[in-house]
């Protein structure tokens, strides 16, 4: 993909029209079938591969000589591009000349991705001759393939395309087919433009897949880049392909925070287009950034994330200020993180905690720790700017951290645990829950310390034992409910498949708290699925235990890649450097993972302050600056 074009196929590379399989273009299906037949005949595939996040190879073989043996003699070759363009090569090895005659099968139904995905995309269109191609219309729009060299024959009855190519031995022929909608020119992918918002940083290290995870991640991340329609110059990420190929706000946020290592400039491209969609005036919505809702399991009822945007917006921007988001980018941008801030103080009212939007809705834990975080960020960003409202937000964030660590524990026999969430009635609803990560992700203050969090020192040492125990950590990543509890399914949702998000959160949480054996164990398993994955992570895949020979089971309804699971890589590998930047205090501070889980690891490439910054941490667990911006002091 390099949205918003995008194709999908199974690794025999025939496009049947079965399914999700053909080239899309912003949600719709150009083409849906694309099948070719060389001498009368499918090659039969031999290899499959993609070679870069926009375009994959296909290779099959066929005997094209009579009496040749077991031998086939001719290679077919298909290198398909996300853009709508596909090259089909023959390579001939027989012996004496060939006359190979080649067919392409072609259609589409023009449906978008919804309807094919709910059942519902309708028969294949009737194809007519057009250009040096064919052509389909309906109701909903026109798509064309045109063909170079142009065909032989185009049957538009059978929507057939037709060549004869003369191979002498040795001898190579090539076709190009383009396809695209009606009026429309090449797709331009934002994130293959030389003003790309992400760093091309690069991973080298004694572990394996250390290199080929950040090199997928940052090649996954351009690829889901899209431009705001009306703004073409700020760009964010879809939430993911093939399912979320638009802008889903809370994703969209914590993937750009994710990123912050690799420059600030997605992180502010993403919080201006946010911000656009603030709500504004007198309604108690006022200041929210509105998002969809989200299946939360059996035990809870759906989330807004809208209500997790919001206070992600001041909460980014803090961070992105940390990293060398420019002052006068930062200040642009300052009025809506107030504009969230304030929606906060009001939600809460004269409470503690921070209710769900809709009545009677529940106290859900991970909401309590992102606001929490949101007050104490929010307020370190309004203090650096002179503006008012820090004192009040650190305050109410005294207060929820004194009730929180009360009124949300769960005592039991093993130590107690956090709850999921509080009914209104009071009553906890106790399940051991992967969203229970958050309380660990405190966020990045003044002078590279971490923010303080909702949990004291010995309730977040018992989380971590539990985050540890082979209750929630299945060998390939973080459960999203723990294998004792009611209502658990290894392929659910919320309620046992591994979000690779959630176990990314965990390890940069562990490891930030220090409790290094259970971040490294819930690391080693993330990257042992990813190789399994080809180093391009899924939303989430199942929680099955992990045995020896196994390997992660997919999820049927994952998104891969996704923008929080390619950016999971980032995150990864700079939480075990341990960088902590305070940009506008000159200085950067590095906490690196001290037992080196994965050997030596090298990061070049990244950015702080505005420029390149590189770190190596040894075996010894020792960090060593390589690059850095002038006048960039390492800190205490």
């Amino acid at each position: 993909m390099a949205l918003p074009g995008l194709a999908i196929s199974t690794d025999q590379g025939q496009l049947t029209g079965q399914g999700l399989e053909g080239f899309y273009r912003a949600g719709r299906r150009v083409l849906s079938r694309c099948q070719v037949r060389v001498a009368g005949r499918e090659p039969v595939a031999v290899q499959a591969w993609t070679t870069a996040a926009d375009r994959a190879r296909f290779v099959g073989t066929l005997h094209a000589s009579p009496g040749s043996g077991p031998d086939p003699d001719v290679v077919v070759e298909r290198t398909r591009h996300a853009d709508g363009t596909e090259r089909i090569t023959l390579r001939s090895a027989a012996p004496r000349p060939l006359r190979l005659p080649v067919e392409v099968a072609l259609g589409t139904d023009l449906a978008d991705l919804g309807a094919i995905a709910s059942g519902r995309a309708g028969p294949e269109l009737a194809a007519s001759v057009h250009d040096s191609g064919l052509r389909w219309s309906c109701a909903a729009g026109s798509a064309s393939v045109t063909a170079n060299p142009p065909p032989a024959d185009a049957l538009a009855s059978a929507g057939l395309l037709r060549w004869e190519f003369d191979l002498p031995p040795g001898g190579t022929a090539s076709l190009e087919l383009r396809v695209r909608p009606d009026g429309a020119g090449p797709v331009r992918a934002a994130g293959r433009a030389s003003t790309s918002p992400l760093a091309p940083a690069r991973a080298t290290g004694d572990h394996p897949g250390v290199q080929p995870l950040l090199s997928t991640s940052i090649d996954d991340l351009q690829a889901l880049l899209l431009r705001d329609p009306a703004h073409p110059t700020d760009t964010h990420l879809a939430a993911g392909v093939p399912w979320r190929c638009g802008l889903a706000p809370a994703e969209a946020l914590v993937a750009a925070r994710m990123a912050l290592p690799l420059g600030t400039r997605l992180a502010a491209a993403t919080l201006r287009t946010l911000a656009r969609t603030q709500l504004r005036g007198p309604a108690a919505q006022s200041g929210m950034i509105p998002g969809p809702r989200r299946d939360a399991g059996p035990h809870l009822p759906p989330g807004c994330t809208g209500t997790e945007a919001t206070l992600l917006f001041p909460v980014l921007l803090a961070e992105a200020h940390r990293w060398g988001l420019p002052q006068e980018e930062a200040e642009e941008l300052l009025p809506t993180a107030e504009l969230c801030l304030s929606w906060l103080r009001t939600a809460v009212g004269e409470g503690t905690y921070l209710c769900d939007p809709q009545p009677g809705g529940p106290l859900r834990c991970e909401t309590q720790a992102h606001a929490h975080r949101a007050a104490v960020l929010g307020a370190d960003l309004l203090d650096a700017f002179g503006r008012p409202g820090g004192a009040g937000l650190r305050q109410w964030a005294r207060e929820l951290r004194t009730a929180f660590r009360e009124d949300f524990w769960v005592e039991d026999r093993g130590g107690g645990r956090p709850a999921a969430a509080a009914a209104p009635d009071g009553r906890l609803v106790p399940q051991l829950a992967a969203t229970t990560v958050h309380l660990l992700d405190t966020g990045l203050v003044g002078g590279g310390e971490q923010a303080p969090g909702l949990l004291d020192r010995v309730q977040t040492e018992q989380l971590a034992r539990l985050l540890g125990s082979p209750t929630m950590d299945s060998g390939w990543g973080l459960r999203g409910l723990g294998a004792k509890e009611a209502g658990y399914n290894p392929f659910g949702h919320r309620t046992g498949s591994v979000r690779v998000h959630e176990t990314a959160v965990a390890v940069a949480g562990l490891a930030a708290a220090g409790y290094e054996k259970e971040a490294g164990s819930l690391l080693r398993g993330l990257l042992a699925a990813a190789d399994s994955f080809g180093h391009r992570l899924p939303e989430m895949y199942a929680g099955e235990q992990r045995t020896d020979g196994s390997a992660p089971l997919p999820h049927p309804a994952a998104c891969r890649p996704s923008a929080t699971a390619a950016a999971t890589g980032v995150l990864l590998l700079t939480a075990l450097a341990g960088i902590r930047p305070d940009a506008p205090a000159g200085t950067v501070t590095l906490r690196p993972v001290r037992s080196a889980p994965l050997g030596e690891i090298g990061l070049t490439g990244l950015r702080v302050a505005g420029a390149p910054f590189s770190v190596r941490v040894s075996r010894l667990g020792l960090a060593m600056v390589e690059e850095a911006a002038d006048g960039l002091q390492l800190g205490a």
